[in-house]
């Protein structure tokens, strides 16, 4: 952990809410418990006994301080293109083929892509978080002042969620984040986005592979996947001007003509149609160049990071080759 990243810890602990209180009794949690149950019509007693059992997680505000995407490229992507990961995938996509093609068919989102997410997410639904989702989100909106808004709003999420679904809230488990599930959602994607597939009447992203998959589809397909278009490709760079491509951002918003007129040189030739975003990752001891198209950048949307994107769509590249050669 780095000098500022240990500071920021250290400030927060320092925030009210000392290990074994409770959060019930806390003047702002209260105020957010009023305004639950008469926005949402929750009955105030059964909140006073759900928040009193909420316990501060240290170890989330921790972890928050230090997120994986904070690496550089060439040490994040060893955290997933494992030949672990890819072979696992490769056994996912043929456990579940039948799912895939139909989810692939309904929402235009190819099959790897699906298959690398649940991967990058939760391998494959064997690592879905052991952090009380309850506990984290109340921690990160009263005691994490940064980001306090965002999470007391998925707090009020979760409520809802658990009383729509039938889920005990104090006893759902995730990431430190409050992500939910074989595709980690949290809980207005759960709520927004979340597919009953198998038919069962349920939208269980836990137990049901066949609901994970449709639900990242759909997730994805609603963000403006492009069927059939373009994601990546890798690109050289000549001089100093594509530097202001590149601080365009992520978000598609250069026209390909004007790639070259800044000494940029894609993979296959020129470019023609769509807007694209150049993309720089950096290796031990070079730096590499990626052209991303609107699908790139809807990957993104799940995780707002060029890192996981391409950590995603490398992963999914290799699972596909694997998962085709390996047909009889």
């Amino acid at each position: 952990m780095g000098a500022l990243a240990a500071l920021c810890v250290a400030a927060l602990a320092a925030l009210p809410c000392a290990a074994g209180d409770s959060y019930a009794r806390r003047p702002e949690v209260r105020h957010f418990m009023d305004e639950v149950a008469a926005e949402h019509a929750f009955d105030r007693a059964y909140l006073e006994r759900l928040f009193a059992g909420v316990q501060r997680q240290d170890r989330v505000l921790e972890a928050i301080a230090r997120p994986a995407e904070a690496k550089p490229w060439f040490e994040y992507r060893r955290i997933f293109l494992t030949p672990q990961r890819i072979d696992k995938g490769v056994a996912f996509w043929r456990e579940n083929a039948p799912v895939l093609q139909r989810a692939e068919r309904g929402y235009g989102v190819p099959a790897q892509i699906i298959v690398a997410i649940l991967g990058v997410e939760t391998l494959y639904g064997r690592r879905m978080g052991r952090y009380p989702v309850l506990d984290s989100l109340t921690t990160l909106g009263f005691d994490y002042p940064p980001r306090a808004r965002f999470f007391r709003s998925e707090l009020e999420q979760l409520l809802l969620l658990a009383r729509e679904e039938s889920l005990d809230a104090a006893a759902l488990k995730g990431s430190y984040a409050g992500a939910m599930g074989r595709g980690q959602f949290i809980p207005s994607s759960y709520r927004r986005f979340a597919v009953d597939f198998d038919g069962d009447g349920v939208r269980d992203l836990w137990h049901s592979n066949a609901d994970a998959i449709a639900s990242v589809a759909n997730y994805f397909q609603r963000h403006g996947w492009r069927t059939g278009g373009p994601v990546t490709v890798p690109a050289t760079v000549q001089g100093r001007a594509y530097r202001t491509l590149v601080e365009k951002g992520i978000k598609p918003s250069i026209r390909p003509a004007v790639l070259g007129e800044h000494g940029v040189i894609p993979q296959g030739g020129q470019l023609d149609g769509e807007r694209v975003a150049l993309m720089e990752f950096e290796l031990e001891d070079a730096k590499q160049y990626w052209i991303g198209w609107n699908n790139f950048y809807v990957i993104t949307r799940y995780n707002h990071s060029p890192l996981y994107a391409m950590a995603v769509y490398q992963l999914s590249d290799r699972i596909k080759a694997l998962y085709e050669g390996r047909q009889g």
